[in-house]
């Protein structure tokens, strides 16, 4: 299983958003990140805007992994959002996407920023794994299967 830990802390998970669409929905992850990830939720807003001009950060299969580099990022961080419904996000398969796992990165991290997608983007298509985090109960139920907690503890 891989571990998130090193990307998402507790306080960086959110559940039940509710945006309309995915500027409102790009308003509500910068404004949650502003906390947990030391951003301005402007900027963050700003460069998550210009970065899906280039293309659809959603995947398929209902998630989504929109990502920025700003000046003041120290290092690679996330945050996870589930949505209380899907929200169009002209996703590859056009599927309606639930599932956010926001990354910030420095603007010079390109290699461990690229590695950081990668490793998110397998953990997220499995398709068992991402059905665990819809019906997860808690914010700390979908942290623990994000940092695998759960495995950990079992063995």
């Amino acid at each position: 299983m891989t571990d998130l830990s090193d990307l998402i802390a507790p306080e960086a998970v959110v559940v039940d958003l509710a945006p309309g669409n995915k500027k409102a929905l790009f308003q509500q992850l910068a404004a949650a990140a502003a906390g947990p990830l030391d951003v301005e939720p402007k900027l963050l807003l700003d460069r998550l805007t210009a970065r899906e001009k280039l293309g659809s950060t959603g995947f398929g299969g209902g998630i989504a992994i929109p990502h920025a580099r700003i000046e003041s990022a120290t290092r690679v961080r996330g945050l996870f959002a589930r949505l209380s419904g899907g929200v169009d996000f002209q996703a590859v398969d056009g599927l309606p996407v639930d599932l956010v796992l926001l990354l910030v990165s420095p603007v010079d991290a390109g290699g461990e920023h690229l590695k950081a997608l990668a490793r998110v983007s397998r953990r997220l298509r499995d398709t068992a794994f991402a059905d665990k985090l819809r019906g997860a109960g808690s914010r700390d139920a979908i942290y623990a299967l994000l940092t695998g907690v759960e495995a950990r503890d079992a063995a």
